[in-house]
This record gives structure tokens, C-alpha cells and sequence, in this order.
């Protein structure tokens, strides 16, 4: 009766050659052992046993479903096939935590591994960033609400809630504004369609990839408005951020002279063309974002303003916004933050025309002696 508890149950044993606590089960005849950890990090037996509860429950649920638990890499495929958001540029960041990150440590394990304590002591083995972590850990918790929702185990409350973060709500590294004489600076290094992408980012604090999926049709220009319809992630068109991302936006009488003289200016001006077509793509594709880097790169070092990205523009426009004193309700329907705490993290309301004297009051910011 002791042994087939040891069977059913497995047992935890200490291995005096190599000094670690191993946990012992058998399973369709054959033994099977795993490490549980070192003496030094558990000294007593009971602590061992402790530390072997996930192991423990995993073989208790494959006793009750007479079957075999679901490993991490199948889930994970059904996962991809299933539920993985559409979106390209979520789809991207998803996979590059799976391949390298989740799949190389847990894709053999059982999706009953995945508990608080191994999940918490190996994220903080990790050489990365807090917040690398933090997506890490939320793939990792959306990938046990995956198997509930599948039915591969029981519904109950995700272990990886249990998981803390050090560090998550602070930033390593500050994100760089531009002030108004370095962005001038920057301005006179820049060429065409660059120097024009440039003053877009920052007058209307759009993503790169948006700016760059601009077409003319997007432009009203006799109700001077600016429409964000979707963008652009290495050459594949998709939809917006979030459906806050997509809305029409005022354009200033100045900033509507530039978007006409550019237009005078490219050879891609039909209403269909993309506002910053390649000429290399014969118009087929908008400049590529290697392309704008390149450009950022080498204009910011001959102006001397130090390193840049295009998304410096985005947090130039936010900070601007807050010199000429624009409430933070209207920031957050210019910035397009369906959260206000992504902006300021104080709640809020903006007015039309409020949105559009801030607008003009950082146009007239970008074009100071531009």
C-alpha cells in the first residue's frame, strides 16, 4: 500500500553524489526522476517537498484526467492558431518572448510547471529589463488562461498572478525630448521626405509607422484634417494601436502649406499614392522605417543633439504640449491615448477647440525659423 502511494503521489529523494533533492515518479511503467534543488537551498526534507507541490499536483492531474498533461510547446502552437492577436506588430513581440525566451526553458514542461515560485526565480535569473519581464510574465499568465479556457485544466485562479515584477513601473532609461533649438538643429540636417516626416511626428505626435502609412486621401484639405487610418510594420499595412489611434485630427494653415509644398514637390501625388512613397518601390511602398533611422541617425550627429529615434518625436510632441500649457484631458486626445494614465496619469476632458489652439501652438513651436 506505501509503495503504490509512492507511485501514485512520487516521492522526494536526496542524491549524496551530486548533493540535490530529486523528485521520483513512475509513469506507464517506467521511473521517471527530476531535480528539485540543492541542499543549500533546501536543507530539511520538508522544504524539498515543498518546492516539489507543482510537480506533485501535475501528476495528480494526470491521474484524475487519465491522460497525459498538455506540454507548454503544444500549447503554445494552439495558442498561435488560435488565439494570437492579429495584429502584425503584437504578433511580433509575442513570438520573440515565445522563441526565445519561454519555449527554450518551458516548452518540454507541462503547463502545471508553470507556477508562481519557478516562474518568479527564473524571470529574475533573466538579464533584461523590468519591463521585458513584465511582458514576459503577462505571455506567460495569458498562456494559462489559454488552457483553462481549452479545458486542458481545471479553471481556477492563475498562479502567475502571484508574480511580482522589481522594478516595473520604473523606467531604466528616461525617454529624450527634443528642445525647440535642437529640433531646429535637427531641421537643417534633414532632406526631403524626411524633413517632412520629421515635422508631422512632432506637430502631430504620430507613431513612425503611422506617419509613414499617411496617404493623400488622408489629408481633407478643405476642412483642414488629417486622418489616422492605419500603419505601417516592416512594409505590412495594419490597422492602428487602438481604435482611439484612428481619428481625424485639425491641421494648422501653416503646417497645411507644407503638406501642399511636399506634395507639389513628390513625384507620388495621386490620392491613392502614399504620402512618402519609395521611389526605389516605384511608389508601390511607402520610405522603409531602415531608411528614416539612417536618416535620424545621421542628421542628429551632424547637428550634434546626440542620439534620437523616430519616437523621439512623439514624446518632443507630448512635452511641448505641456510648455505651452495644453490641460492634460486635451494631451491625451492629441497624444490619442485610449488611457489617460498612459499620458499623465490624471483624468481629464478636452474641447475641440482647446485640441486646436495647443495643435497651433506647437506648429508654431516646429516651423521657428524652419
Amino acid at each position: 500500500m506505501k509503495r503504490a502511494a509512492r507511485v501514485n503521489q512520487g516521492s522526494v529523494v536526496f542524491n549524496k553524489r551530486f548533493g540535490t533533492w530529486n523528485f521520483l515518479w513512475c509513469e506507464d511503467g517506467h521511473r521517471h526522476s527530476r531535480v528539485i534543488g540543492t541542499a543549500q537551498e533546501f536543507p530539511t526534507k520538508a522544504s524539498a517537498w515543498r518546492a516539489a507541490d507543482p510537480l506533485r499536483r501535475q501528476l495528480d492531474q494526470k491521474v484524475s484526467n487519465d491522460g497525459p498533461a498538455v506540454k507548454v510547446r503544444s500549447l503554445v502552437e494552439r495558442y498561435r492558431a488560435e488565439k494570437m492577436p492579429r495584429r502584425v506588430m503584437t504578433r511580433q513581440g509575442y513570438n520573440t518572448w515565445l522563441n526565445h525566451y519561454i519555449m527554450p526553458k518551458w516548452g518540454d514542461s507541462m503547463i502545471q510547471e508553470l507556477q508562481a515560485r519557478p516562474v518568479d526565480l527564473w524571470l529574475q535569473s533573466l538579464a533584461l529589463a523590468p519591463k521585458s519581464k513584465v511582458h514576459i510574465r503577462g505571455l506567460v499568465r495569458v498562456l494559462w488562461e489559454f488552457a483553462m479556457w481549452r479545458g486542458d485544466v481545471p479553471t481556477q485562479r492563475n498562479p502567475i498572478e502571484l508574480v511580482t515584477i522589481k522594478g516595473a513601473t520604473k523606467r531604466k532609461r528616461q525617454p529624450r525630448s527634443l528642445t525647440v533649438e535642437e529640433f531646429q538643429k535637427l531641421m537643417e540636417q534633414l532632406e526631403e521626405p524626411f524633413r517632412t516626416m520629421a515635422l508631422i511626428c512632432v506637430c502631430f505626435g504620430l507613431r513612425i509607422s503611422e506617419c509613414l502609412a499617411l496617404k493623400w486621401s488622408d489629408v481633407n484639405w478643405l476642412d483642414c484634417t488629417l486622418r489616422v487610418e492605419r500603419d505601417i510594420v516592416h512594409q505590412v499595412v495594419d490597422d492602428v494601436k487602438t481604435p482611439e489611434s484612428q481619428r481625424s485630427m485639425y491641421i494648422d494653415s501653416e503646417m497645411l502649406e507644407v503638406l501642399k509644398t511636399w506634395k507639389q514637390r513628390t513625384q507620388f501625388c495621386g490620392a491613392d499614392d502614399w504620402m512618402f512613397a519609395s521611389p526605389v518601390q516605384l511608389g508601390r511602398l511607402p520610405v522603409s522605417y531602415a531608411a528614416v533611422w539612417q536618416a535620424l541617425r545621421k542628421a542628429a550627429e551632424d547637428a550634434g543633439i546626440g542620439h534620437i529615434s523616430s519616437h523621439t518625436f512623439r514624446h518632443t510632441h507630448r512635452s511641448w504640449l505641456d510648455a505651452v500649457g495644453t490641460p492634460v484631458g486635451v494631451q491625451q486626445r492629441l497624444m490619442r491615448h485610449t488611457d489617460i494614465r498612459t499620458t499623465m496619469n490624471v483624468y481629464g476632458t478636452a474641447a475641440s477647440a482647446e485640441m486646436r489652439q495647443a495643435h497651433e501652438k506647437v506648429v508654431r513651436l516646429a516651423l521657428t525659423r524652419a
